[in-house]
C-alpha cells in the first residue's frame, strides 16, 4: 500500500501582509514562494517563474517568504541581508537583490552580500550591521514556522492562491494551477467580493495544517491529474 500524500486541491491560509511583493495587491492570483537563496533547486526554478510573469502579467502577484535550510551555511545570512534590503528599498529592491543572490549562489559570503546590496542601491554598511546584529532573524524564523505548520518543509515550495505546489516544477504545472485559480478568482469577484479583498477571501477558509489524501490502493476518488509531489528529476531539498 502507498502512503498518504499531500492533497493538491487543498487551499491553505497563507497570509502575505508585510512580506516582499512583486505585482499588484489586487491581482487575481497570488503566488507565495518559499525559497532558500543557496538552494540550487530554488535557483533552477527562477526562469520558470519568469515565464509565469511573462505569460500572466498583471494577473499574478508574487510574494516571497524565507526558508533557509540548516545545511546551507550561507542561506540564513543571505536571507538576513535580503530582509535588510527590503527594509531599505521595499519590494522592488528586494526582488532585484533576490535575483542577484540566485545568480551568485556559489559565493554568498558576507563580502558578496554587501557588494550585491550596493548594486541594487542599498546601504551596504547597514546590510553589514544587519548581518552582525541579526535584526531580521525573528522575521525569517516566523516565515519558517509558518512553512512548517503548513507542511512545506522543503524548498522551493509555492502556494498559488493557497494551493501548494512543491519543487522545481515545469511551467505546465504552474500553468495548470494558475488557470484553475484564475477561474476561481473571477467567480469570487462575480459573487461580489471587492477586488482589493480578493486574496483574503480566497484563503479565508484555508487549512492551517497539512491536508493529505488517503494512501493509494483503497478505492475512492481518482487521483488528481496534477502530481502532488515533484518527480525525481525535480529534486526538492528537505
Amino acid at each position: 500500500p502507498g502512503r498518504p500524500r499531500p492533497d493538491p486541491a487543498a487551499v491553505y491560509r497563507v497570509p502575505v501582509d508585510g512580506r516582499p511583493q512583486q505585482g499588484a495587491g489586487d491581482a487575481l492570483v497570488t503566488i507565495v514562494e518559499y525559497a532558500d537563496f543557496q538552494c540550487p533547486v530554488c535557483g533552477r526554478v527562477q526562469p520558470t517563474l519568469e515565464q509565469v510573469r511573462q505569460r500572466y502579467g498583471s494577473d499574478v502577484r508574487f510574494v516571497f517568504r524565507h526558508n533557509p535550510l540548516a545545511f546551507h551555511q550561507n542561506a540564513m545570512p543571505a536571507a538576513e541581508a535580503a530582509e535588510e534590503v527590503f527594509d531599505q528599498l521595499g519590494g522592488r529592491g528586494f526582488f532585484a537583490y533576490a535575483e542577484l543572490l540566485f545568480q551568485n549562489q556559489r559565493s554568498l559570503d558576507p563580502q558578496t552580500l554587501s557588494r550585491l546590496a550596493s548594486r541594487v542601491g542599498a546601504d551596504a554598511r547597514e546590510v553589514e550591521r544587519a548581518l552582525s546584529d541579526h535584526r531580521h532573524r525573528a522575521t525569517i524564523e516566523a516565515d519558517q514556522q509558518l512553512a512548517r505548520s503548513l507542511g512545506a518543509s522543503g524548498t522551493p515550495a509555492f502556494f498559488i492562491n493557497g494551493r501548494n505546489l512543491r519543487g522545481a516544477q515545469p511551467f505546465q504545472a504552474f500553468e495548470a494551477v494558475i488557470n484553475e485559480e484564475l477561474a476561481r478568482a473571477r467567480e469570487q469577484l462575480e459573487s461580489g467580493t471587492p477586488r482589493a479583498r480578493l486574496y483574503d477571501a480566497l484563503i479565508a477558509d484555508g487549512a492551517t495544517s497539512p491536508q493529505m489524501l488517503p494512501a493509494a490502493g483503497g478505492g475512492g476518488n481518482a487521483a488528481p491529474a496534477r502530481p502532488a509531489e515533484p518527480p525525481a528529476d525535480q529534486v526538492y531539498e528537505i
